[in-house]
C-alpha cells in the first residue's frame, strides 16, 4: 500500500525532468504568443477572453503534468513556473530583456480622434475603447489628448488641458501620430 501511495504522490527524476521541460516549453510558447498577439490579450477580460484563459491554463497544466498528474509533478511544475517568472523579472530590467519580453504601448487616440488602424493593430474594438474611456470619466472624445494601450493591457487616457511630456510617448507605436501642439516643449528646445 505504501508503494501505491508513493506512486500516486511522487514521480521519478526522469518524470520530474519531463515536467520541467514541458512546463518551460509551454511557458515560452505562451510568452511568444502574448508577444505576437499583443498586450490586448492581457487587458480587462471579456467573457470570451476569460474562457480562453481558462482553456490556456488547462492546456498548459495537461501538457506540463502529462498523463498522470501527481502531487510531486504539480510541485515541480509550480516551482518551474516560479523560477521562470523570476528569470523573466531579472531580464525585464535590462534593455535587451525588456525589448524581448514586453511589448510597446500603442497609441489608440490622438487629439480626440480614434485611430482605426491602430485599434486594428492592437486588436481593440472601438466599443472596448469607448468603455475604457467612460471608466476613465471621459465625457467626449474631444477631451482626450492621447489614449494608449499599455504593455499591461490597460488603456491609459491622457486628457487635454496640460501638455503631454513627449518622453511619456517614447517607444510607443504611433507616437508620431500625436500632433505637436499636444506635446510639452522640452527644456533644451526653448
Amino acid at each position: 500500500m505504501l508503494d501505491t501511495l508513493r506512486d500516486l504522490l511522487w514521480l521519478t527524476p526522469t518524470e520530474a525532468l519531463a515536467v520541467v521541460l514541458a512546463t518551460t516549453g509551454m511557458y515560452v510558447a505562451l510568452m511568444i504568443l502574448v508577444r505576437v498577439i499583443g498586450q490586448r490579450m492581457l487587458g480587462a477580460m471579456s467573457n470570451y477572453d476569460l474562457v480562453a484563459v481558462i482553456a490556456f491554463g488547462a492546456i498548459l497544466g495537461r501538457a506540463a503534468l502529462g498523463d498522470a498528474a501527481v502531487l510531486g509533478g504539480g510541485l515541480v511544475a509550480l516551482l518551474t513556473l516560479i523560477v521562470l517568472q523570476s528569470v523573466a523579472g531579472a531580464l525585464i530590467v535590462r534593455p535587451l530583456g525588456a525589448r524581448a519580453i514586453t511589448t510597446a504601448p500603442i497609441v489608440l487616440m490622438a487629439d480626440g480622434q480614434v485611430l482605426a488602424q491602430q485599434l486594428r493593430r492592437a486588436h481593440v474594438a472601438s466599443s472596448e475603447l469607448a468603455s475604457r474611456l467612460r471608466l476613465a470619466g471621459v465625457h467626449r472624445y474631444d477631451d482626450v489628448a492621447v489614449a494608449l494601450l499599455e504593455p499591461t493591457g490597460a488603456i491609459s487616457v491622457l486628457r487635454r488641458g496640460t501638455p503631454v511630456d513627449a518622453e511619456l510617448l517614447d517607444g510607443a507605436v504611433g507616437a508620431e501620430l500625436v500632433p505637436q501642439h499636444l506635446l510639452a516643449s522640452r527644456a533644451g528646445d526653448a
